[in-house]
């Protein structure tokens, strides 16, 4: 039992304390208050910040088609004599080379490999011709496709019963290994050996096309097919898409068949996947390399801004000696593309043809990126610096070669004809034969 003192004491206030109290109580509202207000100041005066980067979903598990093939024992290479074109990006969900799964299988009688660009294990630099030469690991010969001949010749074919194809691809038509898939593809065809594609992703995603197919007559070997710069296939769907257009010859029947991809959807970029990533080639270090790939890309091809390769990240960057970072942002941020921002930098890359130059520039901050216009990004950022520095005009600077390899990567001379014009003409020009190729490309969805 509490005594009376002890309820009195909890019970009631003297009136001196209670003026204490409510004394206090006015002072911590005044306060409050007064925070409340300087912050309404302080955010009306300070700019917005740039939106948040959206998360990444969580990934799923998508099976690409080595890691198929796998589970089926590798049945369609039962009985039958392989080659495999394949590089290092050939892995399956536990990153073992497809090569070697193939060579160790008691199922698979590999015999060959051939070599893309940057070799079978990725070790060779970016435009270095390739020897043929032995592969350490299985002891096959391994016949080069980026040095003498692109293209298998019968001789490295013989013997085969069936050529199989596995490369990540990066989703831009400038991206080299799909032109070695069709020539293979051609060449198979002529010795009357089989394709077998396996797929995998497209980083980019399904739904995403931009930049018009190349120019008719204006094919190389970085523009190899009339598609657009931005493709929107798998690579298993391009290979039946080259197959049913014709584009490898109109007389030729190419045995082929691809192993689709498990639980992937066109709306996935690589991320949502799961699946490991693996550098395509030393520039191209993450998945989203390749959207800065396909922003930056045919930019640095004038070799007169940098596109950040010789940097810390390639093709995130756009700079040159002359260019005042915050002025150039500010007119590039002004132009409202969707999904990008760009943050002025001032950068001094390591090697390459920049190496100690300090330039000034722009980051590219990918925000949004499915809602980014990649392929015109660098078209944008073109047109905004010829502008504001007409004495550094990019056309009139570069070499005549350089000059060159830009309309190749662009798929024809039209869109730099239209970007020198001025104006908003080289937008009409992305767009040209986009629907059309969207509507028949849709006829070898596999996904």
């Amino acid at each position: 039992m509490q005594s009376p003192s002890t309820n009195a004491s909890r019970g009631s206030r003297s009136p001196s304390a209670e003026r204490g109290s409510r004394g206090a109580r006015l002072s911590l509202f005044a306060v409050l208050a007064c925070l409340l207000w300087l912050s309404a100041c302080g955010h009306e005066s300070r700019p917005a910040d740039p939106p948040p980067d959206p998360p990444h979903p969580a990934p799923e598990r998508v099976l690409s088609g080595i890691d198929v093939l796998a589970a089926q024992d590798f049945a369609p290479l039962a009985g039958k004599r392989v080659g495999l074109i394949t590089n290092a990006t050939g892995v399956d969900r536990a990153l073992r080379s497809t090569a070697d799964l193939l060579h160790e299988s008691p199922e698979v009688e590999l015999v060959a490999l051939f070599a893309p660009e940057h070799g079978v294990r990725g070790d060779r630099p970016a435009g270095e011709r390739i020897a043929s030469y032995t592969d350490e690991t299985t002891g096959l010969p391994v016949h080069s496709l980026y040095g003498r001949t692109r293209a298998p010749t019968p001789e490295m074919l013989a013997g085969l019963d069936v050529l199989v194809y596995d490369i990540q691809d990066i989703g831009v038509r400038s991206y080299t290994y799909i032109s070695t898939l069709g020539l293979a593809m051609g060449a198979a065809a002529r010795a009357g050996v089989a394709v077998l594609v396996l797929d995998r992703p497209n980083p980019l995603g399904g739904e995403r096309v931009e930049g018009a197919p190349v120019e008719p007559g204006h094919e190389t070997f970085v523009g190899a097919y009339p598609i657009p710069y931005v493709y929107g296939l798998t690579v298993g769907e391009l290979a039946q898409m080259m197959v049913g257009e014709g584009w490898l010859g109109e007389d030729l029947t190419v045995d082929l068949e691809v192993v689709p991809l498990e639980g992937w959807r066109r709306d996935m970029d690589f991320r949502a996947t799961g699946l490991p990533w693996v550098m395509t080639s030393p520039h191209i270090p993450t998945p989203e390399s390749a959207a800065f790939y396909a922003a930056t890309g045919i930019l640095g091809e004038l070799q007169v801004l940098s596109e950040g390769v010789g940097y810390t990240a390639p093709f995130r960057f756009i700079g040159a000696p002359w260019i005042e970072p915050a002025r150039f942002a500010a007119e590039l941020n002004a132009l409202g593309l969707p999904g990008v921002h760009f943050r002025p930098v001032h950068y001094t890359p390591f090697y390459g043809r920049d190496q100690g130059k300090a330039l000034g520039g722009v980051e590219l901050h990918l925000r949004d990126p499915a809602q980014a216009p990649l392929m015109a990004i660098q078209l944008h950022a073109l047109a905004v610096h010829n502008r504001l520095y007409p004495q550094h005009d990019a056309f009139a600077r570069a070499a005549t070669d350089r000059l060159r390899m830009f309309d190749h990567v662009a798929g024809g001379p039209r869109l730099r004809a239209a970007l020198m014009e001025g104006g908003n003409a080289w937008q009409a020009e992305l767009e040209r034969g986009v629907a059309t190729f969207q509507e028949r490309a849709a006829r070898y969805y596999l996904y």
